[in-house]
C-alpha cells in the first residue's frame, strides 16, 4: 500500500484538487454568502498563479513530499505509532487527528510570531475569500510548513495512507472553508461541531484584530474550542464585516509580483480602517 501510494500520491491529491475545486466554484456562483467586492478577473490570476507556483517549488524541494517520508519511517521502524504497536486503522486515524492539531498549532504559531505573521499576512490580505483564498499561501511559508509537516510525520511513524489521506482532507477542507458559499443555518450549526464551515473560518479573515486571532482550525473545529479559540460569528455580521488587513486593500495588492514581496513592505495601511494608523491587522 505504500508503495502504491509513494507512485500514484500527486494523481490522487491533483484528482481530489480539481474535482474540490470545481465543485466549490460552481458552488460559490450558484449560491454565493456575500457579494464579491473584487471581481474574480483581479484576484483569480494571483490567487492560482501563486498556487502554481508554490506546487512546483515545493515539487523541486522536496520530490518525495511527506508520504516518502512516511515509507521511510514505516521501512525503518520509526516513530510513536510503530513502537505503539497499535491496528493499522487505528493508527491511520490518529495520525490523521495529530496531523490536524500540528497544523492548527502552527497556524496559531504564524499569527504570533512577527516575522512569521509577515509570511502569513498575505494569505489574510486577500479583499475577498473564495475558494482560491484556500491556496494563497507565501512560498516561503509553504516551505516551512512542509518542514514542519515532514518532521511530525517522521516523529509520529504516520502510515503512507494517513500522509495521503490527511493531504487530500487538509486540501479539500481548505477550499471548502474558504469557499464564499451558503449552508443553512441547521446545517452550518451541525458541521462546524465536527469540521470548519465556511462561515466559522470566515471570521478568521476579518480585518478586526479579535476576529483575526480565532478560529485557527483547517479541518477539525474541535481545536479552537478546546484551546479557547473559537469564536462563533463576526461582529458586524457575514455581510457586513470587512475582509483582509489595514495594510494592503489596493487591487494592485493583488497581483502576483505584490504578493511575493508583501513580507518585505512597509506596515503601513495603505487605507486606513477603524481608525488604527498600523500594525497589524
Amino acid at each position: 500500500m505504500g508503495a502504491f501510494l509513494f507512485t500514484n500520491e500527486t494523481a490522487v491529491r491533483l484528482g481530489a484538487f480539481v474535482g474540490v475545486f470545481a465543485a466549490m466554484a460552481l458552488w460559490e456562483v450558484a449560491a454565493p454568502r456575500r457579494v464579491p467586492r473584487v471581481g474574480r478577473r483581479i484576484r483569480w490570476p494571483g490567487n492560482l498563479g501563486i498556487a502554481a507556483l508554490d506546487a512546483v517549488l515545493l515539487r523541486l524541494l522536496f520530490p518525495v513530499a511527506a508520504v516518502g517520508v512516511a515509507v521511510a519511517a514505516e521501512d525503518q521502524g520509526w516513530g510513536l505509532l510503530h513502537a505503539l504497536d497499535m491496528p493499522r486503522w487505528l493508527a491511520v486515524v490518529a495520525a490523521v487527528v495529530v496531523l490536524d492539531l500540528v497544523v492548527y498549532l502552527q497556524h496559531v504559531l504564524f499569527h504570533a510570531v512577527p516575522g512569521l505573521w509577515r509570511l502569513h499576512r498575505m494569505h489574510h490580505a486577500d479583499l475577498d475569500v473564495d475558494v482560491t483564498t484556500g491556496a494563497r499561501f507565501h512560498p516561503v511559508e509553504m516551505v516551512l510548513s512542509m518542514l514542519i509537516k515532514l518532521a511530525a510525520v517522521s516523529v509520529l511513524g504516520a502510515p503512507a495512507e494517513a500522509v495521503v489521506a490527511f493531504e487530500v482532507l487538509l486540501n479539500a477542507t481548505a477550499m471548502f472553508n474558504h469557499g464564499n458559499v451558503r449552508l443553512p443555518l441547521p446545517v452550518d450549526r451541525a458541521l462546524r461541531w465536527v469540521v470548519v464551515t465556511p462561515d466559522m473560518h470566515r471570521v478568521h479573515h476579518s480585518v478586526e484584530r479579535a476576529e483575526t486571532d480565532s478560529n485557527y482550525g483547517f479541518n477539525l473545529s474541535w481545536w479552537d474550542r478546546l484551546f479557547g479559540t473559537y469564536r462563533d460569528q463576526p461582529r458586524a455580521g457575514h455581510e457586513a464585516m470587512t475582509l483582509g488587513i489595514e495594510q494592503f486593500r489596493e487591487p494592485a495588492d493583488l497581483r502576483l509580483d505584490r504578493m511575493l514581496v508583501q513580507p518585505f513592505l512597509d506596515d503601513t495601511p495603505t487605507v486606513p480602517l477603524g481608525g488604527r494608523k498600523g500594525g497589524r491587522a
